[in-house]
């Protein structure tokens, strides 16, 4: 029987799940994705760490927080993050496969879902009885063996997914510094080379735009995926603060 602190738990960390779940799939950042999937990831292991299985508890927020979230965050740091990326699909009849697949695996779902039959659970200290570690392992190099190395075959899968998309091949040879000298002159543009991010901006940072001498900042001083990310620091945050502190010093010396 569940008792009254784990219904009270269940019923507040289930809300929460739902609502990290929903920011995992509609969050435009990926970090803000991966954040709502820790938050998930955390709260499923304290529900699993209540009904007594600590270890499984202990495995999710080790594991899935710490090490799949951090693996998710480098697979989007490595293919980057552009805004300005085609959203044309380019192979024909990908879309309508893709629905038709969706449809046939939702209606294996729904069918095993109906199939269903929920028979008396035995307490969970009869099935602890040879320790939380024990059984975990019983169930999963035993009963669900097939599927546990199905999901391992997928995470290889995946892995080696996110390698093949992050190699990108060159066609030609990347070009030297000393090219790179000789062409901006050779075009008469950026001679100087480009300006750097934090110059003259009163913050030395590469998320804050140069400022040119008009006292505008320069887009060319920031990176494109920055820009797509709209993780920018504007100059403005760090010249009004000064500004407020140098007519409070004016004003304490005029007194």
């Amino acid at each position: 029987m569940t008792g009254t602190g784990e219904a009270v738990l269940f019923w507040v960390a289930g809300p929460l799940m739902i609502l990290g779940g929903l920011g995992l799939v509609f969050a435009r950042r990926a970090i803000y994705a991966a954040l709502c999937m820790a938050l998930v990831m955390i709260l499923l292991g304290i529900v699993y760490i209540a009904q007594g299985a600590e270890f499984l508890g202990l495995v999710h927020v080790f594991v899935y927080t710490g090490a799949v979230m951090m693996l998710f965050l480098f697979v989007v740091m490595m293919i980057g993050v552009d805004a300005s990326e085609s959203m044309v699909d380019t192979i024909a009849g990908h879309r309508w496969l893709s629905l038709l697949v969706v449809a046939l695996l939702g209606g294996v779902l729904i069918s095993t879902i109906s199939g269903v039959t929920f028979a008396q659970a035995p307490p969970i200290s009869q099935m602890n009885a040879e320790g939380n570690v024990t059984g975990l392992a019983f169930l999963i190099f035993g009963r669900y063996l097939w599927v546990f190395q199905l999901t391992a075959a997928l995470l290889i899968t995946a892995a080696l997914a996110a390698m093949v998309l992050a190699n990108r091949e060159r066609l030609l040879p990347k070009p030297t510094q000393r090219e790179w000298s000789e062409r901006r002159i050779r075009e008469n543009r950026f001679v100087a080379g480009l300006p750097a991010p934090g110059v003259y901006a009163r913050h030395n940072a590469v998320d804050t735009p140069a400022l040119l001498p008009d006292g505008t900042p320069s887009e060319l001083s920031v990176s494109r995926v920055l820009r797509a990310r709209q993780q920018l620091q504007t100059p403005e945050q760090f010249s009004e603060p000064e500004g407020e502190i140098t007519s409070e010093i004016e004003e304490g010396s005029a007194r």
